[in-house]
């Protein structure tokens, strides 16, 4: 059996799809369907198995998922603008902590998302070369939020503990994610999936003026299409125990938002930007700038090339207005 916590999420439900293609069916989704709105992600997958997160987690010390053959742990909360830290520490660090140790004892291969939110936010007068920051060592960890702090710290613990496991420990570090499945994320989806809301609905695409340094809409991010994230996820689960390792998801390439917007205006044949303001207190927990440096993703072997923004753009706009 596959385990896949958060399922029914964004990158959960393409991963389950995408195993579903695979030939696989034999799947256990955990997750929390409170928000019902998410099952829809999943009305075109084929699991064998459904459990709440508090009682899969509740029931974890049992032997009931003793036929568990190698967990991809997606489930946290990702809002980056909450603050309760008790809350957040227990979705993302407490539970991966349990879930960590259950592998461990039963050496089950552990794939986990972690975020580029851990980097914090560098800016052009900091560092001469902006990817360096992006590398995955310690001295470049500096998240601005709760969110980056509570993956940061469950890496800090993985590290901390290598020594005492002998099964496959991979953490992803997966920068902007897009694509389909994101919708129930309301304002925390993409900001492709929030460009194009606009423009359907007001014709009016809004993007922040500029800050930290960059002129209106030049705050640029690494943007990555959800295939390749499940593509890199995947690919990663069928690492010997000795590639155990943290690792960057990107494409490793940095596009500014006034890029992605006017590729959404193409898109639709009309519209116009307006810049705007950062809603209060949220310039200073905002990455300004994020870029995956995979060299250590290519020294493990992963080669396979990302989507342009240009291609996934344009395949992920088809498919939300389709």
């Amino acid at each position: 059996m596959i385990l896949v916590t958060g399922g029914a999420g964004f990158i959960g439900s393409n991963l389950v799809r995408q195993l579903n293609h695979q030939g696989e069916r034999n799947i256990l989704v955990v997750d929390d369907l409170t928000d019902g709105q998410k099952s829809k992600n999943l009305i075109d997958c084929v699991i064998s198995d459904y459990e709440d997160k508090d009682e899969f987690m509740a029931l974890l010390p049992n032997d009931k998922y003793d036929r568990i053959k190698i967990v991809f742990h997606l489930g946290a909360c990702s809002d980056t603008t909450e603050w309760d830290g008790q809350y957040m520490m227990r979705d993302n660090f407490r539970y991966s902590r349990e879930l960590y140790q259950f592998c461990v004892a039963r050496d089950i291969p552990f794939i986990y998302a972690s975020s580029a939110a851990v980097y914090g936010a560098p800016s052009p007068k900091e560092s001469l070369n902006l990817t360096e920051i992006f590398d995955e060592i310690a001295a470049n960890e500096r998240p601005l939020n709760m969110y980056g702090y509570s993956k940061l710290a469950f890496d800090q613990y993985v590290r901390a503990n290598a020594n005492d496991r002998t099964n496959l420990v991979v953490g992803l570090r997966y920068f902007n994610i897009f694509g389909p499945g994101e919708a129930h994320k309301k304002t925390m989806a993409s900001v492709v999936y929030n460009f194009n809301k606009q423009i359907t609905s007001t014709g009016v695409i809004k993007v922040f003026r500029g800050s930290h340094g960059y002129p209106d809409g030049g705050h640029e991010r690494d943007f990555v299409h959800v295939s390749d994230a499940i593509k890199m996820t995947l690919w990663v689960s069928k690492l010997a125990a000795s590639a155990s390792g943290i690792y960057n998801c990107g494409s490793g390439v940095a596009r500014t938002f006034n890029e992605l917007a006017r590729l959404v205006l193409d898109f639709h044949g009309k519209g116009k930007i307006e810049y705007i303001d950062f809603p209060e207190g949220l310039s200073d927990c905002y990455q300004p700038y994020t870029k995956a440096l995979m060299r250590r993703s290519k020294n493990i072997g992963y080669s396979d090339e990302f989507k342009t923004l240009e291609t996934g753009v344009e395949e992920y706009l088809t498919w939300l207005n389709s």
